[in-house]
């Protein structure tokens, strides 16, 4: 109401004639009044530009507010995915681990069982070979031969061959080295030493005796004798005669023909007279004055001698069969004639075998079998 009526007073002002001191207090007071008043109106103006900064101000933090609400909101919601992803994703690491424990054991089991059955293998293999081997050798100690030790040997060899397992190559090179060294060793084939046994058992009953012997057997005694033979011999036998002359006369033809029947006459009555009387030397005489009876029990008696030695020889009794051999061999020089053949052969048979039974120890398989316990250990 002031301002408005401000400038009315103003307007009416310079029809009032003279100012009076009154007047002009009253107008100083207008002016403060009216500055008083543009103070107010400037701060009014001031006033409701800094409402209307605030109310922008108070806007702008609103949609601020809100924007940061907004954000907060998506950034919770992602925080909350973000979680929910890492419970999953730890479930599903949980679950991998759990499978890749699960795995890693199942593994380990099958490789425990790999090697178990590796292992099972290979000391059923060396179980094996280890039986044979000593089977083998109870064969060996038995029977004096080399040949089941070189069968299980070889059999041995094969199967390790054939499984090819580098932790038995220490094996297999022993039983080469064991293989070898038998090999290399000359034992007593029984079996061939109780064939010969048996032949010359055989000829026996076929062997002359000093007491029944005849002569013009096929060997002669002993080259002295022989020597002494025939010189007789030669001197008995006829001196041929002359060529008869183509021209001579019938009657020396008829003389000759006489002479030559009379030498063989002569040469025949001489052998027959030799063959009645004999001159021989014997060693041992009870050889030659041997009742038939007792020719029979000797043959009996050779023939146990011989079976004796037979059985000392499969039951690996070489001192015995020797023994037994001697006795033997003395027989046949004692009471038989050997002049003959069959004597000859039937004593070179006995000899080889005397020869031949002697006790060879068969070589064990050392090496295979400390190799062996070393596997299996």
């Amino acid at each position: 109401m002031s301002e408005t009526n401000t400038p009315a007073a103003d307007v009416s002002a310079p029809s009032t004639p003279t100012p009076s001191p009154r007047t002009g207090g009253a107008t100083l007071s207008q002016a403060v009044v009216a500055v008083v008043g543009l103070i107010a109106l400037l701060a009014l103006g001031l006033a409701w530009q800094s409402q209307q900064r605030l109310k922008q101000a108070e806007q702008e933090l609103v949609r601020r507010q809100d924007s940061s609400q907004s954000d907060a909101n998506i950034a919770r919601d992602q925080s909350r995915q973000a979680q929910e992803l890492a419970r999953d994703t730890a479930a599903k690491v949980a679950l991998l681990d759990a499978k890749l424990a699960e795995v890693a054991l199942q593994r380990e089991q099958l490789e425990t069982l790999i090697q178990s059955m590796t292992r099972s293998r290979d000391e059923n293999v060396v179980g094996d070979i280890e039986a044979s081997l000593r089977v083998a050798m109870q064969q060996s100690a038995i029977t004096g031969s080399a040949e089941p030790l070189v069968s299980a040997l070889r059999q041995a060899d094969d199967r390790l061959a054939r499984y090819h397992q580098p932790r038995l190559e220490g094996v297999r090179r022993a039983v080469v080295r064991d293989l070898d060294r038998i090999k290399a060793v000359s034992v007593v084939d029984v079996s061939t030493l109780t064939i010969k046994l048996d032949e010359v058992a055989r000829q026996v009953d076929d062997l002359p005796l000093l007491a029944v012997s005849q002569p013009g057997l096929d060997t002669p005694r002993a080259p002295a004798t022989a020597g002494r033979g025939a010189r007789p011999a030669a001197a008995a036998a006829p001196a041929p005669s002359a060529p008869l002359d183509p021209n001579a006369g019938w009657w020396e033809r008829v003389w000759h023909g006489a002479g030559d029947k009379w030498d063989q006459l002569s040469s025949d009555v001489w052998r027959e007279a030799r063959g009645l009387l004999r001159v021989t030397r014997i060693d041992h005489p009870e050889a030659a004055l041997m009742a038939p009876e007792q020719m029979f029990f000797l043959r009996e008696n050779l023939k146990l001698r011989l079976l004796n030695a037979r059985l000392a020889l499969l039951s690996r009794q070489f001192d015995t069969a020797q023994n037994d051999l001697r006795e033997a061999q003395g027989m046949l020089e004692r009471y038989f004639d050997d002049r003959s053949r069959k004597l000859a052969i039937t004593t070179e048979l006995l000899r080889q075998v005397q020869g031949q039974a002697r006790q060879v120890q068969v070589p064990r398989p050392d090496d295979t079998l400390a190799a062996l316990s070393a596997v299996a250990r």
